[in-house]
Formats: C-alpha cells, sequence, structure tokens
C-alpha cells in the first residue's frame, strides 16, 4: 500500500519560514519523481516545485529563490523549505509521487499552510 505522508504546515507570519515533509512508503521512493503542489482556496492546484529521482529541480516562478525542494532518498523523504513567505503561499500543499514511465502517480491527503499576522 503506497503512502505519502505530509507534515509540518502550520500558521506563520509573512515572512517567516517552514519545512515541509512528504515521508513515502510503499514504493521504491528513489525511482520517482516527488513533487510539491498547492491549492489556494478558489483556486486550481498548482505545481510549486518538482525534483527528479536524479536530482534535479524545477520551480514554479512564485517560489524561486524563496521555496528550496529537496530529497532524502535513504529516509524516503522529500523536503520543501519554504522561506520569505506571503499571505498568497496560504495553500494546501501536497506531495506527489510520479513514476510515469509504468503509470504510477500518487498523492499525499495534503497540509495546510496559514501565512498571516
Amino acid at each position: 500500500q503506497v503512502q505519502l505522508v505530509e507534515s509540518g504546515g502550520g500558521l506563520v507570519q509573512p515572512g517567516g519560514s517552514l519545512r515541509l515533509s512528504c515521508s513515502a512508503s510503499g514504493i521504491i521512493f528513489s525511482l520517482y519523481n516527488m513533487g510539491w503542489y498547492r491549492r489556494a482556496p478558489g483556486k486550481q492546484r498548482e505545481l510549486v516545485a518538482t525534483i527528479t529521482s536524479g536530482g534535479r529541480t524545477n520551480y514554479a516562478d512564485s517560489a524561486k529563490g524563496r521555496f528550496t525542494i529537496s530529497r532524502d532518498n535513504a529516509q524516503k523523504t522529500v523536503y520543501l523549505q519554504m522561506n520569505s513567505l506571503k499571505s498568497e503561499d496560504t495553500a494546501v500543499y501536497y506531495c506527489n509521487a510520479d513514476f510515469s514511465r509504468v503509470g504510477n502517480n500518487y498523492w499525499g491527503q495534503g497540509t495546510q499552510v496559514t501565512v498571516s499576522s
């Protein structure tokens, strides 16, 4: 059974930082491209950042320079370090695991991030 469990969300003031974690089980983690997506109230889910199985990263323009995605294959965990948070970063953040070569794509349950004073 595949599970992606996000943690680390919460309430933070503008300008603050949070680190999200996504712990995976039931998959060969090192083979998967991992990503963070978010859905803000009233909006569609959007990409935040991805990291390939080989470690190559990609960021949405809104995340560049503020967010850093990383992975620890030994711990089967992907991280999203978020700095200089803004109110517009408020959303539910979802972890994604993708191994499209075999048609596998999985989502976590999401973790709420609220940026507010």
